[in-house]
């Protein structure tokens, strides 16, 4: 599973939401701005930054503020979105 850290202001998690709907991957979004929880989860995973979009992928490793083609690279990699 995808676990998406976001927020419903942040533009560049609105493009990486609709990226990964449109191809349909399943994902699930995780809203920072809602939980404290879930934005200190997103800062330890940056490694103290405070950006998002971070997606982590079901292999361990994430990526924070994807453009769409180093997310679709990402997916195609895993077999989720042929590129």
């Amino acid at each position: 599973m995808i676990s998406l850290y976001g927020a419903d202001w942040c533009g560049d998690c609105l493009r990486s939401k609709r990226l990964l709907t449109r191809l349909g991957v399943e994902f699930e979004y995780l809203e920072v701005d809602k939980d404290d929880t879930l934005r200190d989860t997103a800062v330890a995973i940056n490694g103290g930054a405070q950006s998002i979009p971070v997606i982590v992928f079901s292999d361990g490793t994430h990526l924070t503020e994807p453009s769409d083609p180093a997310l679709l690279a990402k997916l195609t990699s895993l077999g989720l979105a042929v590129g």
